[in-house]
């Protein structure tokens, strides 16, 4: 027998040392999250939030769809999708389906940009109606999958506003709903310039929760990345993963504020947007700092608006030139947001903003074709990982690439999520929809051990 040098006495420090650390990572850098993350969030005012908002934005967007592209044809050829192998129709249709059945996955009712600086009597009223049309929605099944506020900034000037609205909109909400939250309710931070402000806002939140017998926790946050130190501190140092830590645990989501970010570093107006190099650096930035964290991450919108300069009138019908100009201008529009979102996406930034209805065909139209493209490739990969991870644990070897998997089952589970994909489509990775709906690599290979085992 090979005699070994090292005995297990003389490494208990080191190895003490170690299981710490390893175990501080764990906990620090779980991995990709295998919860629903919605492909988009839409910003609208709390002045005209209502509970049936989705559904009429929807409808909104339908309509659009009906005048800009009333055909696949012309819907493929505003995006250059290919002419053959109907991968237009394809998408054409699952985008109509999906206006039809869940036209928004996050809306965040907005007490900041989207809505400015008001009377305080006038944001109160709007705090405690946009809180009650949300019980009313709850009630009903009329909100999106995901809701939230967002408030004002904490900074010295804002931050009595911004207290007395969050506390509004939450207590109405509560009395109004008996108690209840909405499902994936949270509250966005905007303009972070301090890590103080993160902490002031989980130190409310307690409040809250304590007052209203909540759990505490109960009530998550998204912190927003638009000002330089939200990236860096006044050191230099990286900001970001502090004010993640500074949430205790509340953090679901960190957002990139496109045009207040670039303003922030003096690029003038005519040149904010989505594709400025600055935002590429502040992109691949938050990526490096949250990877492995589960916080999910968003890129901002396009502000240009898919909306034609001439308006419908029930005394006079458009000419057939005003017709022409409007659906030109709605493909401009359109192919410019395609190549945004195709630009996040491609970067591993599944989620991004949207400020008007007319914007959603073509929000889930580039998530689908994303999808689309890559799905024949990323079946056989996954069933490929997945096959080989079974049969290392049926070995009994060791197998710790688990974060690769969630990752691959991830692609998988944003695209049925969304509507991309089809359950069906899904299987050809060789899980079975049970496997699927787990949501989970672990429990994937566990419940395959399990079967072997019996």
């Amino acid at each position: 027998m090979t005699k070994t040098t090292l005995k297990p006495s003389s490494l208990g420090p080191a190895r003490a040392a170690l299981k710490k650390a390893n175990l501080a990572y764990t906990q620090a850098y779980p991995g990709e999250s295998s919860r629903r993350q919605p492909v988009h969030t839409v910003y609208g005012g709390a002045q005209i939030f209502k509970a049936d908002t989705a559904r009429k934005m929807g409808q909104t967007a339908l309509a659009t769809l009906q005048d800009s592209a009333p055909d696949a044809k012309t819907f493929a050829e505003c995006l250059g999708f290919p002419k053959t192998g109907g991968f237009g129709k394809r998408v054409y249709e699952r985008v109509v389906a999906k206006l039809e059945r869940e036209p928004v996955e996050d809306f965040r009712i907005d007490f900041e940009d989207g809505y400015g600086h008001r009377p305080d009597a006038e944001e109160d009223g709007h705090a405690v109606s946009a809180a009650e049309e949300t019980a009313k929605g709850l009630k009903e099944g009329t909100l999106p999958p995901f809701i939230g506020i967002r408030i004002k900034s904490l900074s010295e000037e804002l931050f009595d506003r911004s207290l007395r609205t969050l506390d509004l909109f939450v207590s109405t909400l509560l009395e109004r709903s008996g108690g209840k939250l909405p499902p994936n309710f949270v509250i966005t931070l905007p303009k972070i310039t301090v890590v103080e402000q993160v902490t002031a806002l989980v130190r409310l939140l307690e409040a809250l929760e304590k007052a209203k017998k909540l759990r505490t926790g109960s009530i998550p946050i998204e912190l927003m990345v638009e000002t330089p130190q939200s990236l860096f501190d006044a050191d230099g140092r990286l900001a970001l993963t502090d004010l993640v830590a500074a949430a205790e645990g509340r953090c679901v989501g960190a957002h990139l504020g496109v045009y207040d970010f670039t303003a922030s570093l003096n690029i003038t107006a005519a040149y904010q947007s989505m594709a400025h190099p600055a935002c590429d650096v502040a992109r691949h930035l938050m990526q490096l700092a949250l990877a492995g964290t589960g916080v999910a991450l968003s890129d901002g919108a396009t502000n240009v608006m898919p909306v034609g300069p001439h308006k419908k009138d029930a005394k006079k019908a458009l000419t057939p030139a005003q017709k022409k100009e409007n659906r030109e201008v709605v493909h401009r529009a359109w192919r410019l947001a395609y190549d945004h979102t195709r630009h996040s996406l491609e970067r591993a930034i599944y989620q991004g903003w949207d400020l008007h209805p007319a914007q959603l065909p073509v929000r889930y139209a580039a998530v689908y074709a994303f999808f689309l493209e890559g799905l024949d490739p990323a079946s056989r990969r996954l069933k490929s990982f997945i096959d080989k991870a079974a049969q290392a644990t049926l070995l009994g070897d060791v197998f710790d690439d688990a974060a690769t998997g969630q990752g691959l089952l991830n692609y998988f589970l944003r695209g049925i999520s969304c509507g991309a994909i089809t359950e069906e489509e899904a299987l050809a990775t060789g899980l079975t929809l049970e496997e699927l709906r787990s949501r989970s690599f672990l429990k994937i290979l566990n419940g395959r051990r399990e079967a072997s085992a019996r």
